[in-house]
């Protein structure tokens, strides 16, 4: 009987009780990751274990793994598959850390300040390798390819966002293609490939990629908010850090807009320049709730998991496909 259809006392918290019915999968995932992230050159295994053991909830390989029992796998098929999610996902991490100056990740002091920069975007290149090894000892050249095109998107993401870097007129379709290929586009990729390697039909993959593109949408747009409201705790960096960073996210877009002229040479020195003093975060924070800003970025969130939802429709109801419905309200849950 798979851990689906077991009727047991499951614990609260959407993505604690996805990780509970795949339990089973979850601890075989780790194995892989473990045993392919070892070489003989240290500081390889010692900077991947930094950040892959930092507490990550593994939700990506989680969503490869939901979305193959949701579509009705029994085998372990989807592992490698769930494994080579999170060392794409690990990748881009350390590269994007690197590339914002981040201090934190997950918590912890990030890689590059540890390391070096250097030794981090080599380390993230090594990770991509192992990724696709993976990919490739899962025998679904439909899955390979999913996964090869997600990465050359989240690649294309980053870019885009490094080229627009404190554009204070960035609009907000093209905000929100740079998070669909940053951030949405790997939560789609992993279901998507789940679903190809459980052998589901075309209208069930489709659903899964669907599902979790929104998710990752909602998600992301969650964060952006908790920027100007959450806790470190919370966040797994500093609160602040997309401020401090100049990065344009939706809820200082929506500020910046709606506070219009009067603070135009508050965001043009803090955002534009980012000639910044300790008090600005603080203002900024103010700014926004009050043009309503925040709210705003959570009620386009609150769409974006309403739609990932209702994408679930051709899936079977069962334990998988509700833990994954309340996973969407999770994701927008979490408010500022």
């Amino acid at each position: 009987m798979d851990a689906a259809s077991t009727a047991v006392a499951r614990p609260k918290g959407s993505v604690e009780v996805l990780s509970h019915l795949a339990a089973e999968d979850i601890v075989e995932i780790n194995n892989i990751i473990v045993a392919r992230m070892q070489s003989p050159v240290a500081v390889i295994p010692a900077l991947a274990d930094h950040l892959i053991n930092a507490g990550g909830k593994r939700l990506r390989p989680l969503l490869t793994v939901a979305s193959a029992r949701l579509a009705g796998a029994r085998d372990d098929a989807c592992l490698k598959l769930a494994a080579a999610v999170e060392f794409i996902h690990t990748a881009t991490l350390l590269h994007d850390d690197v590339v914002d100056s981040s201090e934190l990740r997950r918590g912890k002091v990030a890689a590059h300040l540890i390391w070096g920069a250097p030794s981090s975007v080599l380390v993230g290149d090594f990770l991509f390798a192992k990724a696709f090894e993976l990919m490739v000892e899962a025998g679904s050249l439909r899955a390979l390819d999913i996964l090869a095109r997600a990465s050359g998107v989240i690649s294309e993401g980053e870019v885009l966002q490094l080229t627009r870097a404190h554009d204070l007129n960035l609009s907000q379709d093209v905000y929100l293609q740079i998070i669909s290929a940053k951030t949405a586009e790997l939560f789609a990729a992993a279901a998507e490939a789940g679903a190809v390697s459980a052998g589901a039909p075309d209208e069930q993959i489709q659903a899964m990629r669907d599902y979790a593109l929104n998710l990752g949408l909602a998600f992301q747009l969650a964060d952006d908010a908790l920027d100007y409201g959450g806790a470190t705790a919370d966040l797994g960096k500093n609160a602040g850090d997309d401020f401090r960073e100049g990065k344009a996210t939706l809820p200082l877009l929506l500020a910046i807009e709606r506070t219009g002229a009067a603070e135009q040479g508050f965001w043009e020195r803090t955002i534009g320049r980012r000639e910044q003093t300790d008090a600005d975060f603080t203002r900024a924070c103010e700014l926004i709730r009050k043009s309503g800003a925040l709210e705003s970025t959570l009620d386009l969130a609150a769409d974006f998991a309403d739609k990932a939802k209702t994408a679930l429709s051709p899936m079977t109801s069962n334990s998988w496909r509700t833990a994954l419905e309340d996973l969407a309200d999770f994701a927008v849950s979490r408010r500022a």
